[in-house]
């Protein structure tokens, strides 16, 4: 050990010591680094120079220096409303959820023996969310409300096109008392799609009744705060087979009848689940919800959580119609949806847990009584003011006459002066005041105060005003009014005390493999360190509880992160241009994709609409081509696992006066570098292509390739990958983009963006919104930021090459026990490697085997099936000591003899110790043991298992009775 290094982040962050990676270069036959990068990456490629960034900081240094810009930012009760509210994450939730490893560090829970915790959790979601919305089915979260608006919008279009109800030309019918922000991503969704969009009020919907509409979207509230009685609309909408989408407010749906309710239900209906306890973030991240009929159940984008038996027929929960996953289906998915929310989406259910039935219901009455009484004390002392909501929930209108001695200017700057914020809308001459969970009487008299001091230039003597305590007043219609109770299951009434909520965490959180156990070699996936210090900033509350749509003055702190990160990205990437927008890579791939679009319009090209895909990329890659409208051709592979340049010419040549994009993962999913690269690419800029570079891969290019460089002119980068965000068990993320200097004026931009005038403007009159919010997820890229703060250029670098390392020492490890199946030049791999399995099988032996097999050793599997069927894909990341990967090729080594074992006749084909995995602690118990080997090799089959030993909490999971029998809310 080099104690000069011990105080530098690198040296915690980085796994193997300095002596053992000469120990893994010696094995490889490489005499330092630098000969083994050289080795793996083209020459002509490799970085010459240090990446223009400040140096590394201590995890002390940094922590006085988030902590000075967060002081930046200014804390002010925002009554802004439109979908962000202050909210109360219970301190119980707070501590064992979002600053719990065990929660926050696991991977998406595709292998479901050791993901039985969070799989249980996201079930109380679904029910939670199918309760309160009265709606039959519910998936398992989505990125925020905007977007699965557009999700939904595109799922009913999807739905009427197979059943062939319409044809490409119809519309889609859009409310004007929609948020804005969800007006602005459906219009982007719709661009793409060549949907036709009519914006109007609900209450004329009739009037376009010449129009062939597929589909309408309103929202209950509306933007405006204002309940609407939409029972006319609906059955207009049922008589003409117009499917509907409700935007709804899931706190106001504990007093407001729900959807699923009314006489005419709605298709779908989405919202955020934001004011569940999960703080505003200056926009993210928040779980969205998406609920539906039973009918449009294969057609649901994104997960769906569904319970199943195991195969001794315990109950059993797994991520159900699984064949809808993008990298099986690729371009007919129903969705794009990798990364979701799931973090997020477990918190705002154990939110609902926590205070069950009676304690939403008593939340959502104070809300709105305090709404209630605020109204009266405004119009029974504020001269010349109406308000305007005849029935609401949380929100009132103010409207300030015509003719008055003062103005929402006046108001606004004494707002300011007492650190308030309301939502102005200044053509209107209104202001709408959206009141929350933490409102208190206080709050409701600085409101006041605020008015009179407007009005009349007098400070507040609370004395001489007409106080009354009779808020008897019906705001909600009699009709409208929810009689119906929700959260009935056993599970929403036995945790309202702290300590049983606390051990019922636990439970759950003990059932779950995560980084804090051991490797998750998961490969395209980066399961690296995600360390304390970054995630520092998160629980804060000058990070916390900012409106994303504050001013800007308030907002400083914010707007440094986000300034010097965008320079960050750009100079690790070579690029000129960056948008912060997209919540996951997937959203980052559709946006990259629709720049080019928008690009290509703005030439007048817009017949360029082939998009060309290798089979070796990431499945979301057909998925988001489809999305934005794109047709789709696939390019073969060669056996080496670079793309085949004879097929990919040939179709360069067939599609050149159409061809619209290449899409690329370098180094590939197939785990190598592409020699020829740069010849590619200029193949496809001659004809009149744009190439798109899917970053998942980019933790194998940080400080040694720039993709600007390579002839990249977009590239997105998956920030819960590369840049250490936790992937939470399925989400958040964040999937920014960069861009080429000739597609600036195409990036994202936002109707709400209170930086407007600091951003780069689109200069081509087309609006491409991505997210509800500006920056997509700000609160989380404070965890990128602070991994390449106390990284510096020489840490990024040193990962990277590090990763690299890893992955060829596994390699060299194993490869007289498996094949590998693709290696570059120098019989090299990139930072990743594929195994291949197929040749088990003639022995009854398949990958998925092998996973379930991994869990008996405390290991999650590496990525199966993906990108080629049959094989498994491993990636280490720089994270994992050199006794972490000997732990792991053990593992891989034991599992091969154990293999070799049945090959020879020592065990059969269908009754081994593979086949039978895994195997859970209830089985070691049973008075007779039914196997054909010894329980110590069930479950020890190496000694250092022992000491480390994590249980699967089932037996293998029967996924097609879970399919068969689709169960997907609490039983």
């Amino acid at each position: 050990m080099h104690t000069k290094f011990i105080n530098q982040f690198s040296f915690r962050h980085i796994g193997p010591y300095c002596n053992e990676v000469k120990q893994m270069l010696q094995t490889l036959k490489c005499e330092s680094i630098q000969d083994l990068i050289n080795k793996i990456i083209p020459k002509q490629i490799l970085l010459k120079n240090k990446l223009m960034i400040p140096n590394s900081i201590s995890e002390y240094e940094y922590l006085n220096h988030i902590d000075n810009i967060g002081k930046k930012n200014q804390i002010y009760r925002s009554y802004i409303g439109m979908g962000y509210k202050h909210t109360i994450m219970p301190s119980v939730i707070k501590q064992n959820i979002l600053e719990n490893p065990n929660w926050y560090t696991p991977y998406t829970p595709y292998q479901s023996e050791i993901s039985q915790g969070r799989l249980e959790a996201l079930m109380n979601f679904q029910t939670m969310i199918s309760d309160i919305t009265g709606m039959a089915i519910s998936n398992a979260s989505m990125l925020d409300e905007a977007t699965a608006s557009a999700d939904a919008m595109f799922m009913l279009y999807q739905y009427k096109l197979k059943k062939e109800v319409i044809q490409s030309s119809y519309y889609f019918f859009i409310s004007k008392d929609i948020f804005p922000q969800t007006f602005s991503v459906l219009k982007t969704r719709c661009h793409g799609l060549g949907i036709k969009i009519i914006h109007d009020s609900h209450t004329v919907l009739t009037k376009y009744k010449h129009k062939n509409i597929f589909g309408i979207l309103l929202s209950y509230p509306s933007a405006s705060g204002k309940i609407n009685d939409y029972t006319e609309i609906m059955k207009y909408a049922h008589i003409h087979n117009i499917s509907t989408i409700i935007t709804a407010d899931l706190l106001a749906l504990s007093l407001l009848l729900p959807p699923g309710e009314w006489q005419y239900k709605p298709d779908v209906v989405v919202g955020t689940t934001q004011s569940f306890g999960l703080p505003m973030g200056y926009g993210g991240p928040h779980a969205a919800f998406f609920s539906t009929d039973i009918k449009y159940q294969r057609f649901i984008p994104g997960r769906i959580i569904g319970e199943s038996i195991d195969n001794r027929n315990k109950k059993a929960f797994r991520m159900a119609l699984q064949m809808r996953e993008q990298h099986i289906k690729r371009e007919k998915a129903t969705s794009n949806i990798c990364t979701s929310q799931v973090l997020t989406a477990i918190i705002a259910s154990m939110y609902a847990i926590y205070h069950g039935y009676h304690g939403l219901k008593m939340i959502a009455t104070k809300i709105h009584d305090y709404a209630k009484k605020l109204e009266i004390l405004l119009l029974n002392n504020i001269k010349n003011i109406s308000q305007k909501n005849l029935f609401y929930f949380d929100t009132i209108r103010i409207k300030i006459h015509d003719n008055t001695q003062f103005s929402l200017k006046d108001i606004k700057k004494i707002a300011e002066q007492k650190k308030t914020n309301f939502r102005y809308i200044t053509n209107k001459k209104q202001l709408t005041i959206t009141l929350d969970e933490t409102t208190s009487q206080k709050d409701i008299y600085r409101i006041l105060s605020i008015f009179y001091q407007a009005t009349t230039h007098k400070k507040i003597n609370l004395k001489q005003f007409k106080i009354t305590n009779n808020i008897t007043q019906h705001k909600i219609p009699f009709f409208l009014k929810r009689n119906s109770t929700f959260l009935n299951h056993i599970v929403f009434k036995k945790y309202h005390k702290e300590n049983e909520l606390i051990r019922y965490i636990k439970r759950l959180e003990k059932k779950d493999l995560s980084l804090t156990h051991s490797m998750i070699p998961l490969g395209s996936c980066t399961m690296k360190l995600n360390s304390a210090v970054e995630l520092y900033s998160i629980t804060k509350n000058e990070w916390q509880n900012i409106h994303p749509f504050s001013p800007f003055n308030q907002t400083k702190g914010y707007n440094i992160i986000i300034n010097n990160f965008k320079k960050y990205l750009t100079q690790i990437t070579g690029f000129d241009g960056i948008s912060l927008q997209p919540n996951s890579g997937a959203q980052g791939e559709y946006a990259g994709l629709m720049v080019i679009k928008y690009f290509h319009n703005s030439i007048d090209e817009s017949h360029r609409n082939v998009a060309l895909i290798p089979s070796s990329s990431h499945g979301t890659n057909p998925a988001s081509a489809k999305m934005a409208g794109m047709k789709i051709v696939i390019i073969n592979t060669n056996k080496n696992g670079s793309i085949d340049q004879h097929d990919l010419f040939d179709k360069i040549k067939k599609y050149k006066d159409v061809l619209s994009v290449l899409m690329i993962t370098y180094p590939s999913t197939h785990g190598v570098y592409e020699n020829n690269i740069i010849e590619i690419l200029y193949a496809i800029h001659t004809n009149g292509g744009q190439v798109y570079m899917d970053g998942a891969n980019l933790n194998a290019q940080v400080g040694l390739i720039k993709p600007s460089n390579i002839g990249v002119d977009v590239c997105h980068i998956n920030l819960h990958k590369t840049f250490a965000i936790p992937h939470g068990g399925g989400g958040p993320g964040m999937g920014p983009i960069c861009v080429a200097s000739h597609l600036i004026p195409f990036l994202p931009n936002h109707p709400l963006n209170p930086n407007k005038h600091k951003e780069q403007q689109n200069n081509h009159n087309t609006t491409l919104t991505i997210s509800s919010a500006p920056y997509g997820s700000p609160l989380i890229l404070t965890i990128s930021y602070a991994y390449i703060r106390l990284l510096g250029p020489d840490g990024l670098k040193k990962s990277t090459e590090i990763a690299i390392l890893n992955a060829n020492y596994i390699k060299e490890k194993i490869k007289k026990f498996y094949n590998i199946l693709y290696v570059g030049d120098n019989n090299t791999v990139a930072h990743e490697l594929i195994l291949d399995c197929r040749p088990f099988k003639g022995i009854g032996i398949e990958v998925i085997d092998i996973a379930k097999r991994m869990m008996d050793y405390g290991y999650h599997a590496p990525t199966i099936s993906f990108p080629v069927n049959g094989c498994m894909m491993i990636e280490p990341t720089e994270s994992e000591s050199k006794e972490e990967l000997d732990r792991f090729i053990d593992t891989l080594i034991s599992i091969r003899k154990e293999i070799d074992e049945i090959k020879c006749g020592m065990f059969s084909h269908t009754n081994n110790v593979l086949t039978n995995a895994p195997h859970p602690i209830d089985i070691f118990i049973d008075e007779k043991w039914e196997y054909p080997y010894s329980k110590e090799k069930a479950a020890y089959p190496l000694n250092w298992i022992k000491e480390r030993k994590f249980w699967p909490s089932l037996s293998r999971i029967n996924d097609g009775y879970g399919d068969r029998n689709l169960i997907c809310n609490c039983t």
